[in-house]
């Protein structure tokens, strides 16, 4: 099941575009505002975003820049904007297609199908799995398993140690993984990942206090080394 993001504050459009969109089987979350897209989008981790351009807090491009700053989640933006400048202007910023209001809603499938035909394509070569001497993630079952055993993470547990299993040996600054995990807005909150770092340690690493895996690079960011 594909999981959508709707951000549209005309509430109207958006009910019935959830309905529609849930009756051919979408999974659907819906945000009013700017500000709520970006804290569903860093919860609900969408596959697809419908984002329309005329919100009451932050103008719909502001949502786009903040969206990639961290994010590479196929954006469609929906709009009555129509002018060809206004249409350039969202593509260079980074979405991924632009459909003009009023729409006719089998368009508007089609343009979905294939934003997340890109986005699958996009994360094609992403392991099922990443390994370490101690412990194994599976992405598909969203599970990690340590000596045969699943270890029970929190969901904020298991977010984190995903991001970092997505780049397994390679540095992850603070900032990203606050953007990521917690969403825009935390990225000085850093004391979020020592507490979470900590945590993941007592649960994965043989020695805690000199982790083999869970990797600090002081001052820049994390690292997992499998």
């Amino acid at each position: 099941m594909t999981r959508l993001l709707v951000v549209d504050d005309d509430a109207a459009l958006a009910r019935a575009m959830s309905i529609n969109l849930r009756a051919r089987g979408y999974e659907v979350a819906v945000a009013a505002s700017g500000r709520e897209a970006l804290d569903i989008l860093a919860r609900f981790h969408p596959e697809v975003v419908v984002l329309d351009l005329g919100l009451p807090d932050l103008d719909g491009m502001e949502v786009l820049h903040g969206i990639r700053g961290w994010n590479d989640v196929p954006v469609v933006v929906l709009s009555a904007r129509a002018t060809s400048d206004e249409k350039v202007d969202a593509l260079d910023a980074g979405a991924d297609d632009y459909v003009t209001k009023p729409f006719e809603m089998n368009e508007l499938l089609a343009r979905l199908r294939a934003a997340a035909r890109r986005g699958a394509r996009a994360g094609a070569d992403t392991p099922a799995t990443v390994q370490t001497a101690s412990f194994t993630v599976d992405f598909g079952a969203g599970v990690v398993t340590r000596a045969g055993e699943q270890v029970r993470l929190t969901p904020t547990e298991y977010h984190l140690l995903e991001v970092l299993a997505r780049h397994a040996g390679r540095l992850v600054s603070q900032q990203q993984l606050l953007r990521e995990v917690w969403g825009p807005g935390y990225e000085k909150e850093t004391h979020y990942l020592r507490v979470y770092m900590a945590q993941l340690r007592r649960k994965l690493e043989a020695d805690p206090s000199a982790p083999r895996h869970l990797i600090t690079e002081p001052g820049l960011g994390y690292r997992l080394d499998p």
